[in-house]
């Protein structure tokens, strides 16, 4: 049980696979291999209505809502072929929003302009344009889809997050590096409310597998919540018919995450969040998985899937990388 714990926290997100599904949106064959006959595996749980629902019920109230957040293990490929269904269903609904990545920063606005004003439909050479090889995150393989959806349908391509110098000195502290004004519109200066605070420094530790000093664990909570408020207003200001997020489930959760922060901007913009999860062998209820991430669910419907691995996080996870972040 610790161990499948910790890999929530470290690495929550999903992929999708052989159960029952919706034809209209179907992220196709499951890819990851592990669970691919759990019995959660492809089925979608309500959490409001406390039910398992079709994926066309979920695609209908997706495309009622302003801002839709679709939540990813970064490296489960599943998990972005269900990202890419469930933004074409958008589309077919007829929605145009901007489509915001928490993989790209404010660095790599310029560059995405330049590439798309010379070549507005050429997802596969947006890689290049961004240095995307070197960036860190899995392969553009992964991505590409998502992106070329919204490029073929003319939507918005957005960089949401803050560039990577600005987080790792928020990390450290340093709260002069916060752009000009995000700390007043989001109320970076007072702490989360209802125990949110406390919960996001908790999380932080474990995903860090005990090693981040405690003296660090304050300046990687405000990284963390300046990185959620930055996507917020990266999606509030798209300029797109609504805003999609492509990030992950710990950006998305509806507790802590960007939706607190779109909830202060706009306080009656409908907001959906999509979040996969990858089964566990011994969690068989969709209450296991609520009961680890706190009691309940922090997501509007719940997407499970197959896992990638049963690899311990904290065993992969150098010394040296926790310390630094």
């Amino acid at each position: 049980m610790k161990r499948a714990w910790t890999g929530l926290l470290v690495a929550l997100a999903l992929p999708l696979g052989c159960g029952a599904r919706d034809p209209g949106i179907d992220p196709g064959a499951w890819q990851a291999p592990l669970g691919r006959e759990h019995p959660l595996s492809g089925r979608i749980w309500d959490v409001a209505a406390a039910r398992f629902v079709p994926a066309e019920a979920v695609g209908a109230r997706l495309a009622g809502a302003k801002y839709v957040l679709l939540g990813e293990r970064h490296d489960n490929p599943d998990h972005h072929r269900v990202q890419t269904a469930l933004v074409r269903a958008l589309v077919a609904a007829g929605r145009r929003p901007a489509v915001a990545f928490e993989m790209f920063s404010a660095d790599d606005a310029g560059a995405i302009a330049r590439h798309l004003a010379a070549a507005p439909r050429d997802g596969a050479g947006l890689a290049g344009a961004v240095g995307w090889a070197r960036s860190g995150w899995p392969s553009w393989s992964f991505y590409q889809p998502i992106v070329q959806t919204a490029l073929d349908a003319g939507l918005p391509i957005v960089a949401g997050n803050l560039p990577p110098r600005t987080a790792r000195a928020l990390a450290r502290g340093d709260r002069t590096v916060l752009p000009a004004g995000l700390a007043e519109r989001y109320a970076l200066d007072r702490p989360l409310p209802d125990g949110g605070q406390a919960a996001l420094a908790a999380e932080i530790g474990a995903s860090h597998c005990g090693h981040l000093p405690r003296d660090r664990i304050d300046g990687m909570v405000l990284a963390q919540r300046a990185r959620d408020a930055a996507l917020a207003e990266s999606m509030v200001t798209s300029g797109g018919d609504g805003a999609v997020l492509i990030a992950g489930t710990g950006h998305v959760r509806t507790d802590r995450g960007v939706p607190v922060y779109l909830r202060a901007r706009e306080p009656g913009a409908g907001i959906a969040v999509v979040a996969p999860l990858e089964v566990r062998d011994e969690w068989r209820r969709p209450a296991d998985y609520a009961t680890a991430l706190g009691g309940r669910f922090p997501y509007d419907w719940v997407w499970f899937t197959p896992r990638l691995d049963d690899v311990d996080p904290c065993a992969r996870l150098p010394r040296s990388s926790a310390v630094t972040g």
